[in-house]
């Protein structure tokens, strides 16, 4: 299996595939490359809906000229903790980005969420921030407004009196609960558009679905959630008995 970045060629092919629909597993087979691969380089450069062979490639060349810049010459990468290997650890982040945009997730907010989630800290400031993912400060507020919002990262001050953001450990927990937050809000509207429609109406009969499908829903996803962190969770450094 060929390795290495992709070709200009590599990339026109990928464009026509995703041009004919063809799901990227097939696209990846054709050009004997990973999946994976070929889902990154369509979602980091536009979305099915919008990669362009040419855009994509000169993109790709433009962060390698800044990854060179940011680097001078005959100085090294900083070693990675845990003796990691670096082109790995910026691989996965990748791929980690990919996933989260995927699932929805914008792309500078997800990218500002891979680097929080690999980090063993897990707490960044915003110029932190800035230098690894070489963008501007005003990208990175806006990546951790909405972030906030969804519940998946917090602030806080640190002895230096700078603002660091957070994930926590259960941060998929207290995203999910904010998400079962808001669907229960809509619930309450869409009850309350029975009554305004007046009930028995199909209308209202069609919002009256909708609030039971969500509430039911959102409830069995609190509880499992819930019922997910008492029995899943764990610290760094502890193991689950597989007797238990």
């Amino acid at each position: 299996m060929p390795g290495g970045r992709l070709t200009q060629q590599e990339r026109q092919q990928i464009a026509l595939g995703v041009a004919d629909g063809l799901a990227y597993a097939e696209i990846a087979r054709g050009l004997d490359r990973p999946t994976s691969t070929i889902t990154r380089e369509v979602m980091r450069n536009g979305g099915p809906t919008a990669y362009r062979a040419e855009l994509a490639h000169r993109a790709t060349e433009h962060r390698a000229h800044r990854r060179r810049q940011a680097a001078p010459r005959g100085q090294e990468a900083p070693p990675q903790a845990h003796g990691r290997d670096a082109e790995a650890v910026r691989a996965y982040e990748e791929t980690f980005t990919t996933a989260l945009m995927q699932a929805g997730t914008p792309k500078m907010m997800a990218r500002v969420l891979a680097c929080l989630c690999t980090s063993d800290s897990g707490s960044l400031t915003a110029s932190e921030l800035v230098q690894r993912l070489q963008v501007s400060p005003a990208s990175i507020s806006k990546a951790i407004a909405f972030l906030e919002s969804q519940g998946l990262v917090r602030r806080e001050r640190d002895e230096r009196r700078r603002e660091r953001y957070i994930v926590d450990d259960d941060v998929w927990y207290q995203s999910m609960m904010a998400s079962a937050r808001g669907t229960a809000q809509l619930v309450e509207i869409a009850r309350q558009g029975v009554g305004v429609l007046g009930s028995g109406t199909p209308a209202a009969a069609r919002l009256e679905n909708i609030a039971r499908f969500l509430d039911f829903v959102s409830e069995s996803l609190a509880r499992a959630a819930d019922q997910a962190r008492e029995v899943l969770h764990t610290k760094p450094g502890t193991t689950v008995d597989s007797t238990d």
